[in-house]
């Protein structure tokens, strides 16, 4: 949805690229606010080892997958020339919240679950999201051509919500998961 947003404001609010650039200050306002959420541990009775660090995330998932599908989704319908600027502007800040509260929910997740092997798991993390990342940009602007504006930012959002879910796996199946992990058996000394 980032590589869109300076063809959405270039083309429906005439921004040059230095103010198109300027809008991507929302996802980081978002981001900024989601950090301090996340980053706090918070005792649970009965909870897995390591699911700790996805408490915050698994609470908050429904309000998490609202926060990327519901802004995403008015990102894509408010992606009109009549419709003012801020208003997508508004949903892209929410994004920032929920891609930081997710993502970090996840990583500090994996480095627990880890220990003594977190650097690599959080580098095998790390080359997943980056591959995703750097393909993504490549079909970006083909497919907000074909879809449009509204369209593509919809699939992407439709896609989004999928990915939410990753600490309620984590946190539903996450002992089956370190159970059959080599690594972490050895990490503990089993």
């Amino acid at each position: 949805m980032t590589q869109s947003i300076s063809q959405v404001y270039h083309a429906n609010y005439g921004f040059g690229d230095p103010a198109s650039g300027l809008v991507q200050v929302s996802l980081f306002i978002g981001e900024a606010v989601g950090l301090p959420l996340v980053s706090r541990k918070t005792p649970i009775t009965n909870a897995p080892p390591n699911a700790t660090r996805l408490s915050r995330a698994c609470r908050s998932q429904k309000l998490v997958s609202r926060s990327v599908f519901r802004p995403a989704y008015w990102v894509s319908r408010a992606s009109f020339p009549h419709v003012h600027w801020m208003v997508p502007t508004v949903g892209l800040a929410f994004v920032g919240f929920a891609i930081m509260v997710i993502i970090t929910a996840v990583d500090m997740y994996i480095t627990d679950s880890y220990e003594k092997y977190a650097g690599s798991a959080i580098a095998a993390v790390a080359l997943g999201e980056n591959l995703f990342a750097a393909w993504l940009p490549l079909a970006a602007k083909s497919m907000y051509t074909t879809l449009g504006f509204q369209w593509a930012s919809s699939l992407l959002a439709f896609v989004a919500v999928v990915l939410t879910m990753a600490p309620v796996v984590l946190w539903w199946k996450g002992e089956v998961i370190r159970g059959k992990s080599r690594f972490i058996k050895e990490a503990k000394g089993g």
